[in-house]
């Protein structure tokens, strides 16, 4: 089995794996936020029914993903790109940088979650909740919606994962600002919602690994983050976390999958999209890695408790406004408030 570390060096030193390597193998580079666990699992089942082909990956946030695909498009290094926001799959797309591509199960899943155009497509759903630690808050004392996380009496208390590199927390931003479009015409009431939530903000951290160990704490009991990812950390690594789901309603990502376009192994990527995407597959990433399947057409019977259980009302936000602004919005993020919002709101 490859090192982690083994994987990185091939993205140090492209021209020995990529142009001189003596591995007759067919590589197959991923790019994807999904853990060196679910990485490692999934390269070894496909490379255990697929001798011929090499699964190579890279662990990374979807924002610096799309970035890393886009300075590569002229000469991919990627063929797989399993896993980020809808939205931002919408930008890439966009800028052309995806390969059209309709996969065997296209006909099992909503039209709301794949592209019309054919350039990516769910794989999971992602609904993104007020986490919390629960040695030191209940169900009961943490926030229990989005307007109460701007409180005065949670500030100091709320660690949140640097938007900047993070897909999920940059949508759970711009989900905030494409509301108050909606709502107002105006963007300033979202802009407004951030100023203070940055006020109440003790640290942005650079990784989720960070933010788990700052939300483990007495001083920063609170965050905004994916249900699946908070059940992962409590259930499999006894984080003491726990989640709600906002009252006024929960913001649900797409997260996708594509072919990069014009990569170096499209024929050997496409055996490995259908291999991630089966239903088997789907079901054992619900039930190791706390996964959601976006394909409608699984037995549900045969997927975890927890899914059948979730109960929650999906926010309704118009995803093409957020896709096309995301990028001005969280520039302007980072310029404007980041670290400034309790001048702003003098």
């Amino acid at each position: 089995m490859k090192s982690h570390l083994q994987k990185v060096i091939y993205f140090l030193f492209p021209a020995i794996f990529f142009g001189c390597a003596t591995d007759e193998r067919r590589s197959v580079v991923v790019y994807s936020p999904h853990g060196k666990e679910m990485l490692t699992e999934f390269e070894q089942r496909f490379e255990a029914i697929n001798p011929d082909i090499d699964i190579k990956w890279l662990d990374m946030g979807s924002q610096e993903i799309f970035e890393r695909i886009r300075t590569e498009r002229e000469n991919p290094q990627a063929d797989i790109w399993w896993g980020a926001p809808a939205t931002i799959f919408m930008q890439a797309e966009k800028m052309d940088l995806l390969e059209i591509y309709k996969p065997s199960w296209a006909d099992k899943i909503s039209d709301n979650h794949k592209s019309k155009e054919g350039g990516w497509y769910g794989t999971f759903l992602t609904p993104e909740v007020i986490a919390y630690n629960t040695n030191f808050l209940t169900a009961e004392t943490a926030p229990q919606d989005w307007s109460e996380l701007i409180n005065p009496i949670w500030k100091g208390k709320i660690v949140i994962r640097n938007p900047v590199a993070s897909g999920t927390m940059r949508v759970i931003y711009c989900s905030i600002i494409a509301g108050a479009v909606t709502k107002t015409g105006s963007e300033e009431e979202g802009w407004n919602w951030l100023r203070s939530l940055d006020v109440n903000t003790v640290a942005y951290t650079a990784d989720p690994a960070q933010m788990y160990l700052r939300l483990a704490s007495a001083d920063s009991p609170v965050t905004l983050w994916n249900m699946p990812d908070i059940i992962l950390q409590s259930r499999t690594y006894n984080y003491p976390f726990g989640y709600i789901f906002p009252k006024s309603g929960t913001v649900v990502l797409t997260d996708g999958i594509a072919l990069i376009k014009n990569s170096k192994n499209q024929e050997a990527a496409k055996k490995f999209y259908e291999f991630i995407t089966t239903e088997e597959s789907l079901i054992l990433q619900a039930e190791k890695y706390f996964r959601i399947p976006a394909r409608n057409d699984l037995d549900k019977s045969r997927l975890p408790e927890w899914i059948q259980d979730a109960s929650f009302e999906e926010k309704e936000i118009d995803w093409q406004l957020l896709s096309d602004n995301e990028s001005d919005w969280m520039r302007k993020w980072e310029n404007e408030i980041k670290g400034k919002g309790s001048d702003a709101l003098r």
